[in-house]
Formats: structure tokens, sequence, C-alpha cells
């Protein structure tokens, strides 16, 4: 069982995955700081003032009481979409340079040398000769 743990693990594919969830998490604290740190900033400036991270509604009274934090929500909605548009822009270029990189291979010459009638041929020739 052990054996097939590590073949398991040992394969392309998880290690992948392993190697992208670690790329996604770093990517995700740069998101939330251009967010948090940038984009809310400006869009506070055009807004008057208006800071979505405090956006709240109180669900009742005293200091104690529960809220419900939309700000947070749209913070994470802007983080969602500009992760969203930059992986789909990752994907349009990987899938643009595997198009260039099989366009390349079918492009390629092919080996030069004889055909195959003149295989053929020469076969024909060499077993008539016997």
């Amino acid at each position: 069982m052990l054996k097939e743990f590590k073949d398991f693990i040992a394969k392309g594919n998880v290690m992948d995955m392993a190697v992208g969830i670690i790329i996604g998490a770093a990517f995700t604290a740069i998101v939330t700081s251009l967010v948090d740190d940038l984009i809310n900033p400006i869009i506070s400036l055009v807004t008057g003032g208006i800071d979505f991270s405090g956006l709240k509604v109180a669900l009742g009274d005293g200091a104690d009481a529960a809220s419900f934090n939309y700000g947070s929500f749209i913070t994470a909605v802007i983080n969602f979409l500009i992760i969203a548009w930059v992986v789909f822009m990752l994907v349009k270029m990987v899938n643009r340079v595997k198009g260039a990189s099989i366009k390349e291979k079918e492009e390629a010459p092919a080996p030069a040398g004889p055909s195959e009638i003149d295989l053929l041929t020469e076969i024909r020739d060499a077993l008539a000769k016997k």
C-alpha cells in the first residue's frame, strides 16, 4: 500500500496540481493586496471616500450585535473577478503558445528519403533478380 501511495504521489499530474495549489495561494495573497491596497482606495476616491470593507448593516442593538458585512462580500467579488481575468489571460496565452508549437510541427518538412513507391520498386526488382 505504501508503494502504491508513492507511485500515486510521484505521478506528474499530482505534482503539477500541488505546484498549482502553492502558486495559487501565493497569487491569492498578491491579488488580495492589489484589491485592498490599490483598487479599493481608487474606488473609495471615486465614490466619495466609501471603504467597502467597512460597509455593514447592524442586525441588532449594542456593540455585540451581529452585522451583515456586505462590504467584505464586495471585496471578495472584486478579488474573484481579478483572479478569474488573470487565469483567463494565462490560459489564453498558453493555448496560443501550444497552437504555435503544433503549427510548427505540422509545417516541418518531412525527412528526406526514398518514397514508399521507391522502396516497393526496389523490393520488386530485388525479388525479380533472385
